[in-house]
């Protein structure tokens, strides 16, 4: 691919991330009847309902914490050079909790990033606090590190997102959730297919679930490998249920990041998917926003329309440009580190 190709392919990751979370916003821990009741079926960006407890009084398209800290990761791995500093992020994840708390908002830290940051509180290294985390905190901001890490060595690839994890998430189903999602979209960004970007995923979930703590729990790579072949065999009508039913909506890692990658393997319209991701019920803002992420990297700027692109960035005053551009030249760099590496291995 060319580099004006990457950076589009880039930029459609991290708009499809916050486009998933802003459908998703509305919706996000309601069940799928709470759901129908005050929404019918998400067909686009909607304020928050009467029972939306978490994100009360949000206008329509309005991003969650899932883009917030994914633009928070992003931020710290420019400033390390394409590492994320545990004490950093640790610090910088209560500074970022305290300012949404300080404004009122409900919209704050999931379970295992809020118990790993009060055991930083307690004293416990940053580099020791993530050791009981299994939620999918990690894989819903882990998109900077796709963008910012080539998916050809997917060994450095994981490294990268255990360091990401290993403040909150610091266990294999953290690690191997995380791993998934950062390589589908790192390799769509270097211009795999949907098919390929997911079997990188199963790959690289496969690693990672032998990183970190063990804590007991379904294989993300199993169940994704299962997911992905029996989802499309469902009929349409169903698929919804069959997602909130079978695979589950939950926070935790081996429901919400498989239905997320079991979405992207219907080959659908990628707004059409995301709208799907929006309507099911549990964590809906996270499942659109992993989802989007893999889309927008897999289709590149045809992914979005630029009604939907504008919409977000003013409703939310952010420009992911901004964002993208210094996480695409932390990926150059790396690829001629590895670049030279070879050359001098070649040639001694």
């Amino acid at each position: 691919m060319t580099r004006t190709t990457t950076s589009d392919h880039a930029l459609a990751a991290f708009r499809g991330l916050a486009i998933g979370d802003a459908l998703g916003m509305p919706t996000q821990s309601m069940s799928l009847g709470e759901i129908r009741e005050d929404h019918g079926r998400i067909t686009g960006f909607v304020d928050a309902g009467p029972r939306q407890r978490i994100a009360h009084g949000m206008p329509a398209a309005s991003i969650t914490d899932d883009t917030e800290q994914a633009v928070l990761v992003a931020r710290l791995l420019v400033e390390g050079d394409g590492r994320l500093d545990p004490t950093r992020f640790a610090e910088a994840l209560i500074d970022w909790e305290r300012g949404m708390a300080a404004k009122g908002s409900l919209d704050l830290l999931g379970p295992s990033t809020k118990t790993a940051v009060q055991r930083i509180l307690d004293g416990v290294p940053a580099s020791e606090a993530g050791s009981t985390g299994t939620t999918n905190g990690a894989a819903m901001r882990i998109t900077p590190v796709g963008i910012a890490t080539t998916a050809e060595d997917l060994g450095a690839l994981v490294d990268a997102v255990q360091d990401a994890s290993r403040v909150t998430h610091d266990t294999g189903l953290g690690i191997g959730g995380a791993a998934a999602i950062a390589a589908a979209v790192s390799a769509g960004i270097d211009g795999a297919s949907r098919a390929e970007a997911l079997d990188v995923a199963v790959a690289a979930a496969r690693i990672g679930e032998r990183r970190g703590h063990w804590i007991a729990g379904a294989s993300i790579a199993d169940k994704t490998a299962w997911a992905r072949e029996w989802l499309p065999t469902v009929p349409s009508s169903d698929r919804i249920a069959a997602i909130d039913g079978v695979i589950g909506t939950s926070v935790a890692s081996q429901e919400s990041v498989v239905a997320a990658l079991a979405l992207v393997s219907l080959d659908l319209d990628p707004w059409e998917t995301l709208c799907t991701a929006a309507s099911i019920g549990g964590d809906t803002d996270t499942i659109a926003a992993m989802a989007g992420a893999v889309l927008g990297a897999v289709h590149g700027a045809g992914a979005w329309s630029p009604e939907t692109v504008d919409q977000v960035e003013s409703v939310n005053d952010i420009r992911f440009a901004d964002v993208v551009t210094p996480l695409l030249q932390l990926r150059a760099s790396r690829v001629e580190r590895v670049d030279r590496a070879r050359t001098a291995s070649s040639t001694s």
